[in-house]
């Protein structure tokens, strides 16, 4: 007897239509003293006492049989003791309607009463099943407990959990003692609006060390609790509110039940009757026992992702640009929009890069898949082609280079893309002469806006997505008139489950066609007419307006390959330098003219080219037909050559040298005069 009413002690077990046991409940541990990790993998008729069989001829666990059954048997005590009890089985069904296993109950004390309890039992848990942890969502989760409870085995179910649950944190492991602050996340109740609800959703609430939810967490063990209970009393008197709830409303009985999972406590399920509903009694706190232990699993399932979610995020934030360094080619604009919380943090990214002789690179990549893995592959992903632009390569150099390391890294232990694959789109725009050449591994071709309105899918040929290795891939050059609009992007914002790429494509282009006053509206705009309200795949948008320097910004000279013309040379930067006012860097112009174009006469091939750009800092290059570059090195005592580089490397803020179609090109940079 307890508290003056028999027990009715209850347990589950699951039973495969093989005999095997596959779960094995806590209440089955208290019926019999067998452990889980004992019971499970092993046949179910292992239980029976000695000289014992389950009685009931008709029972017959295949997959045509499909009805309940019920007879008492004989099941052997952990410590040899024989118990006898009734069997309550239970099919769950598949979707064919056939048994796809059986859910078996053993209770202990009250005849045919508990064995039509157990019946009810079972088709909760049965019920549960289904209901509980449809998403990886924390909230939605608790909600589901508490809504399946309501009014099956309470009147009203309150779900509180820690604050570090929902955010996604590793709570506290073991109970949790004394005073305990939990946030509202679910309450369900037989009466529209909840009206026995004292504590608002998304509110906190502190709990008093011998309050009963409190009391719960301590122990982590479930709490049968009546009205006349001396500490419910207290508890009540504390809160005004709350108390005259509880009067109102004619609570009689509740259970506390902690939700723990992976020995984890992640809050505290309450479970309330009122007049005129019977007392719980204590075959009702096994069951909500086993409610609540199903309902933790999903709900730190859902925290788990949710942790790797918003570290993903994360991750990926600080790997995505939050802003561009300064150039004169393109005015830019960029939107990124993780998917949502079903999808996961993605591998999408976007780059804007200045390169020498005041040309950017634009760039869009995709690694397709979501979660950590994706986002820290972008990461090295767009680290490669940083590094590779440093170097100054064409597009489609620069996604041969990309493609063979991804190749190499698939290779080994490091696996970089997998079987996800990742496709990139690299673009350079030259504004002196006005030329946008685009090569693509395996991505999406970007949309044009002409300055006369004309849209259109830049026709491309595009190469394989990274990591195929073998294939070439195919530079395209388009020369673009000042103020032409270029739209590059990832896939999630042209295809969805509702059209093809095709029809995304054309819709885009639509869009485009209508003009927006600033390119932030614009790609609001873009966003809004092609996106769902929840897309299910990460979008990354870069709008490119380019510019032009016009022929007051550059100067240009040819040179034959004579030493006498140096001289010549640093005359005529002087004297451009006077037609843009920039008298002052005269000096250190002509220091650079001078070594750059003896090293081209001395050391490369006709042509020979001189170019001075007049931009945010005062460019110099020298071009030649030879292909090797210059390196600096140290130039010993009586070294009559060797120095100009470092001379070069000294007086300027930058230097470098790229590949041409015909040679390369030297280039050196200096700031501009203050004032």
């Amino acid at each position: 007897m307890e508290n003056g009413q028999a027990v009715s002690h209850a347990a589950t077990a699951t039973v495969s239509l093989q005999g095997i046991v596959t779960g094995w409940s806590e209440g089955a541990r208290r019926l019999l003293g067998y452990g889980a990790a004992e019971v499970v993998g092993r046949a179910a008729a292992g239980l029976l006492a000695d000289g014992a069989s389950v009685a009931g001829p008709e029972f017959s666990p295949g997959p045509e049989f499909s009805r309940e059954w019920s007879g008492p048997a004989a099941l052997r005590h952990r410590d040899g003791r024989r118990v006898e009890l009734g069997l309550s089985a239970y099919p769950s069904l598949g979707g064919d309607g056939r048994a796809q296993a059986w859910v078996v109950s053993a209770g202990q004390g009250d005849g045919g009463r508990g064995q039509e309890s157990a019946r009810q039992r079972l088709a909760l848990l049965n019920e549960a099943g289904t209901r509980i942890g449809t998403t990886l969502d924390v909230v939605r989760t608790a909600r589901e407990l508490a809504q399946l409870a309501v009014p099956l085995l309470a009147d009203f179910v309150s779900v509180d959990l820690l604050d570090s649950v929902l955010q996604g944190e590793e709570p506290v492991a073991g109970p949790v003692d004394a005073e305990v602050v939990l946030r509202r996340v679910a309450h369900e109740s037989g009466t529209e609006g909840a009206p026995e609800a004292v504590i608002g959703l998304g509110e906190v609430d502190t709990y008093p060390g011998y309050s009963a939810p409190a009391r719960a967490l301590a122990t982590g063990r479930p709490l049968l609790s009546s009205l006349e209970d001396p500490d419910i009393v207290r508890w009540l008197a504390s809160h005004a509110s709350r108390n005259a709830t509880v009067r109102t409303h004619g609570f009689h009985s509740s259970m506390s039940v902690p939700l723990r999972a992976r020995g984890i406590t992640l809050g505290v399920a309450v479970f309330v009757r009122k007049t005129p509903s019977a007392h719980f009694e204590q075959d009702d706190l096994v069951l909500a026992e086993e409610l609540a232990g199903r309902a933790a699993v999903c709900i730190d399932n859902a925290r788990r992702y949710t942790r790797e979610h918003n570290t993903a995020l994360a991750l990926q934030r600080s790997l995505l640009p939050r802003g561009f360094p300064g150039q004169a080619a393109v005015e830019v604009a960029f939107r990124y929009l993780p998917a949502g919380t079903q999808a996961g943090v993605g591998g999408d990214w976007f780059d804007v890069i200045p390169l020498s002789g005041t040309r950017v690179a634009l760039v869009v990549g995709d690694v397709v898949g979501h979660g950590i893995h994706a986002s820290a592959t972008m990461g090295r992903l767009r680290t490669a082609v940083r590094t590779l632009a440093d170097v100054d390569l064409p597009p489609d150099e620069l996604l041969t280079h990309l493609d063979d390391l991804v190749t190499h890294l698939n290779s080994d232990e490091s696996d970089l893309t997998g079987d996800r694959g990742a496709t990139c789109l690299y673009a350079v725009y030259d504004p002196v002469s006005r030329t946008c050449t685009i090569a693509s591994a395996g991505h999406p071709p970007p949309v044009v806006l002409l300055p006369d309105g004309t849209v259109s899918v830049v026709r491309l040929s595009p190469g394989p997505p990274l990591g195929v290795g073998g294939l070439p891939f195919e530079a395209t050059e388009l020369e673009l008139p000042e103020g032409s609009l270029l739209a590059f992007y990832t896939d999630g914002l042209i295809e969805s489950r509702e059209r093809d790429i095709g029809a995304g494509l054309d819709q885009l282009c639509q869009a485009m066609a209508t003009r927006s006053p600033t390119l932030e509206i614009t790609c609001d705009a873009l966003l809004k007419a092609l996106l769902p309200d929840s897309p299910s795949d990460d979008v990354a948008l870069l709008l490119a307006r380019t510019r032009v320097l016009h022929t007051d910004q550059v100067a240009t000279w040819a040179l034959p390959a004579n030493p006498a013309i140096v001289a010549d040379a640093r005359a005529q930067a002087s004297r451009q330098l006077a037609v843009w006012g920039l008298q002052e860097s005269s000096y250190i112009t002509e220091l650079v003219v001078s070594e750059l174009v003896t090293n081209a006469i001395r050391y490369g091939g006709v042509p020979i080219g001189l170019r001075l750009i007049r931009d945010r800092t005062l460019i110099c290059e020298v071009s030649d037909a030879s292909s090797t570059a210059p390196h600096l090195r140290r130039a010993r005592t009586y070294d009559e050559g060797g120095r100009g580089l470092h001379m070069v490397a000294q007086l300027t803020q930058g230097w470098g040298t790229r590949q041409t179609l015909t040679g390369k090109t030297i280039w050196a940079e200096q700031p501009l005069p203050v004032g």
